[in-house]
């Protein structure tokens, strides 16, 4: 679950039939030695199965138990770009022809995927793909630039909308127990949610740009603030168990990196050379960029180097990262061990 901007700015249109139809192929992956498995506690990349006719493919999140993986590719014809929707069940890759730029936001345990794209009228839209399909969620009247962000183990989905009258966000969930449904939160005013945990604790933040507060909220729908004394804003980018993490700013240039416990709101600095915050698991390991960091420490993931970017997007709670490399072209890639 990658989340590090408040909101996502897709390009493109999409077409209000996105149940675009699956092509379930198995595509085997690169013959180099990158794909091949990584001795048993070494820290090692891997290539994913992607298709090699397409000009880029990347992966954006990863389920917790490290099954599924979702990511997207692009794929460059005679009569234009045809943008792909992909979906990996370990080594199994299917594909699936997206009419825009679709975007996976984060998948759950059963392999059921959330994501953004645009509607044919410029506004967002949110999809869903689960049991070989992709459907549409339904969206709030009267508002727009409608998103997704987390699913829960349940199905329990969050996200957030515009409402074209103040121009403020509000925070949406899409209930698994009332499927076809949608409601608003009743949550801090202009916010953004960040995470959805399992037993149903969403966090986010709100406030006007650069001077945003933490919140958490409880199933009961009870409100706290998520932050560290004295800072002058807060980001909260992602949660998972009872963990979730973000930055403070301390102003002028000062910037901390943290973790918080919701059990009790308490939080830990993490190592400062995260240079992103991309990423939690239920055990409280966290990805950013390069780097992965258990407790204090953190470590750089391999396979970049000087002129080759790597950027790990999302985490299991297995420790499996998948995100991407760049070297020459954008591969989707997964690490173990780290």
């Amino acid at each position: 679950m990658t989340h590090t901007a408040r909101r996502r700015m897709l390009a493109g249109t999409a077409a209000a039939g996105l149940l675009a139809t699956s092509l379930g192929v198995a595509v085997a992956a690169p013959a180099t030695a990158a794909t091949g498995r990584p001795a048993l506690g070494t820290c090692a990349i891997s290539t994913l199965p992607y298709p090699t006719d397409t000009y880029r493919a990347d992966a954006n999140a990863i389920d917790p138990t490290g099954r599924f993986v979702a990511g997207t590719a692009l794929r460059i014809e005679e009569t234009g770009n045809q943008y792909l929707l992909l979906f990996w069940d370990r080594d199994r890759l299917t594909e699936v022809e997206a009419p825009s730029m679709a975007t996976p936001a984060d998948i759950n345990e059963d392999g059921v995927v959330i994501g953004n794209g645009w509607s044919e009228s410029g506004d967002g839209q949110p999809w869903r793909y689960r049991d070989g399909r992709v459907e549409l969620l339904p969206v709030v009247p009267s508002s727009t630039g409608i998103d997704v962000t987390a699913i829960n183990k349940a199905g329990d989905i969050v996200g957030s909308g515009t409402d074209v009258d103040t121009n403020e966000f509000f925070v949406l969930r899409w209930p698994a127990a009332r499927p076809g449904t949608v409601e608003v939160l009743d949550v801090p005013t202009n916010a953004t949610p960040s995470g959805i945990t399992d037993n149903g604790t969403i966090v986010g933040m709100a406030g006007d740009f650069g001077y945003w507060t933490g919140w958490v909220r409880r199933p009961n729908g009870r409100i706290k603030p998520l932050t560290v004394p004295g800072t002058q804003s807060t980001v909260v980018n992602a949660a998972a168990g009872h963990w979730a993490v973000g930055h403070v700013d301390l102003g002028g240039s000062g910037r901390l990196s943290v973790r918080w416990d919701l059990r009790d709101g308490s939080y830990t600095p993490l190592d400062e050379r995260l240079s992103a915050m991309d990423d939690v698991n239920a055990k409280g390991v966290v990805v950013g960029g390069d780097r992965v960091a258990r407790g204090a420490t953190s470590r750089e993931l391999p396979g970049g180097g000087v002129g080759v970017g790597i950027g790990g997007r999302s985490i299991s709670d297995t420790g499996t990262i998948v995100g991407f490399r760049n070297a020459e072209r954008l591969t989707p890639v997964r690490w173990t061990g780290c």
